[in-house]
């Protein structure tokens, strides 16, 4: 297909048709003729609604394109591969600047659905945000009288029972306190921004890990030393990588007792990513994975939130800070996991 126009289209990691009036291939990219396992050649001038199996949807999708009933269409459908099963894809439908041609962008499902979940995360996080910063004020302030109440009542008993009383309510005061500092942290300090070294921050983490658990455990290393660094903040990334980590540790208490508990800690380059609605040529993905028991079904979906936990005694903070700093790095962090094998999955763009 000679037609310059379109070379730019070879780039994306979609998949992407150019239609002519007579519902005959125009053009089709390189994600394209990959998935169909078809070449150029092939594919050119071929009758396009028979390349899926509702025809009859795509037709009607290319006629309301070409009458400008819509700006974009989007719809799900199933395109079919000549020998393999049919490829499952989100439709979207829309006018070109030549009224006789259509563009069609297939998403595999699999890429739509990974980036409405990001979408919805993206939204939980602000939710999140607002609520804990609004809730840790109003709690902060009859918090300190509580605890001057109870400092001033103390000085006025003469009871050494009644004042054991009095100091419950200042250390239980103090408590809930570091709770609310804890729950404002990441709001309040400041982004650093310097050169960051993605293997570096595995480093300090995996020291870490294993400082706290020397025995029963391999931290494992699996690094594609070719990642650039990229400018970020260092300490943010440290301690988001370090409470995935330490979460994954405190969950394989029972293998780290048998000694077979292990942690990897993997680094790749990821092509042609879409974060947060925006592609970029190139992503640094790094990986947590641990051959723990799984994260409980009950919290899977929510477990970003804060305050939700898996473990008793655990604060429910980790993760959600952790999703906070990369969020800042404007980034996100996927997790896959069952019984054997948990992979928490940062991915961050790189310039």
């Amino acid at each position: 297909m000679p037609d310059s126009r379109f070379h730019a289209l070879d780039l994306l990691a979609t998949l992407v048709l150019v239609v002519q009036r007579d519902n005959r291939a125009l053009f089709a990219n390189a994600s394209f003729e990959d998935v169909m396992g078809l070449s150029r050649r092939h594919l050119q001038d071929v009758d396009v609604p028979g390349l899926f199996v509702d025809e009859a949807a795509v037709t009607q999708a290319l006629m309301g394109a070409r009458r400008h009933d819509f700006a974009a269409l989007r719809f799900d459908a199933q395109l079919k591969r000549p020998g393999l099963e049919p490829y499952s894809v989100h439709v979207v439908v829309a006018s070109s600047e030549d009224p006789d041609e259509v563009l069609i962008e297939l998403l595999p499902q699999e890429t739509q659905s990974r980036q409405d979940r990001e979408e919805r995360q993206l939204e939980h996080a602000q939710a999140n945000k607002e609520l804990i910063r609004n809730l840790a004020h109003e709690i902060k302030n009859p918090l300190g009288g509580i605890r001057g109440a109870a400092q001033l009542l103390q000085l006025e008993l003469d009871s050494r029972d009644l004042t054991e009383y009095t100091q419950v309510i200042v250390r239980e005061a103090d408590r809930l306190q570091t709770l609310v500092d804890r729950l404002l942290a990441p709001h309040r300090r400041p982004h650093v921004v310097s050169n960051v070294n993605i293997h570096e921050v595995c480093e300090r983490v995996r020291t870490l890990i294993l400082a706290e658990f020397p025995k029963g455990l391999q931290v494992q290393r699996d690094y594609d030393i070719s990642l650039p660094d990229f400018r970020g903040d260092m300490e943010q990334l440290i301690q988001a990588v370090l409470n995935i980590a330490h979460n994954a540790a405190q969950a394989l208490s029972d293998r780290i007792a048998e000694g077979d508990a292990k942690i990897t800690l993997c680094t790749r380059i990821a092509r042609q990513i879409t974060l947060a609605k925006q592609r970029y040529r190139l992503a640094l993905e790094l990986h947590v994975i641990d051959n723990g028991p799984g994260i409980p079904l009950d919290i899977k979906d929510r477990l970003f939130h804060p305050l939700v936990s898996g473990r008793d005694g655990g604060s429910g903070l980790g993760l959600n800070l952790a999703q906070t700093f990369v969020q800042q790095h404007q980034g996100v962090i996927e997790c896959d996991s069952q019984p054997g094998r948990t992979d928490f999955k940062i991915l961050i763009p790189l310039p």
